[in-house]
């Protein structure tokens, strides 16, 4: 187990409900000088413990083991505040739209924060009928390959799964369509954001520098440079 539940993580939680020690060891069905020692990082619950201690919390076991607890309440529908996590060990993808403890194959995971594209991952984006074509420039080997590109709007997700040895490429409805996303399995989650005026036209743009020019140009043209 990589991970184990800290006396921090208790404490906080306890005093967070308002509990003396005496008041969750009684809860616990343990000793009040037991919960002390948990707390002074001289001993840890028993795993047969976890669950109960989860269930006075009010939280998963899972939050109680990274110290984060989550609270989704009223959490807004739009979508453009996804989130996405990557497993290092199988590459599984996890989205979600509010605060989540996500674990795979024993590892924590945190969202992955998305980069701008660069020169070493250029983004061709061009408008075919009522679709984008997007297509990526870069290797599909065994070692090195863009494992899925996405787009989001308010109110969708479009995402393509992509596999070593394709093609980096996918297609997606333009309707609503404000950002997209791809993940390279070495070097992260980028993003760019469809910029009326620039790739609504129907032609591509690989070169990054030209095209963050003319980004600019269409902000200021289109949203009075705000």
């Amino acid at each position: 187990m990589d991970q184990y539940v800290t006396g921090s993580v208790i404490r906080e939680l306890r005093e967070k409900h308002g509990l003396t020690q005496s008041e969750l060891a009684g809860k616990l069905c343990v000793s009040d000088k037991t919960v002390s020692k948990w707390e002074t990082a001289k001993g840890y619950p028993d795993i047969s413990l976890l669950e109960p201690i989860a269930k006075v919390f009010g939280i998963s076991i899972t939050e109680l083991m990274s110290g984060n607890a989550v609270n989704n309440v009223n959490v807004s529908g739009n979508l453009m505040r996804s989130k996405f996590y990557v497993c290092p060990v199988c590459g599984n993808i996890i989205h979600c739209m509010g605060e989540a403890v996500i674990q795979c194959h024993g590892v924590q995971l945190l969202p992955c924060q998305a980069e701008e594209t660069d020169e070493d991952h250029k983004i061709f984006i061009e408008k075919v009928e009522d679709e984008y074509y997007v297509r990526i420039e870069h290797d599909m080997t065994k070692h090195h390959y863009i494992s899925f590109i996405a787009a989001l709007s308010g109110d969708k997700m479009q995402s393509i799964k992509l596999y070593p040895e394709g093609n980096a490429e996918a297609r997606f409805k333009i309707s609503g369509v404000k950002k997209i996303l791809f993940y390279c399995n070495k070097d992260g989650l980028f993003s760019i954001n469809i910029i009326k005026g620039v790739h609504d036209r129907e032609a591509s743009y690989d070169d990054v520098k030209e095209r963050r020019e003319l980004e600019k140009a269409a902000k200021l043209l289109f949203d009075g440079g705000k």
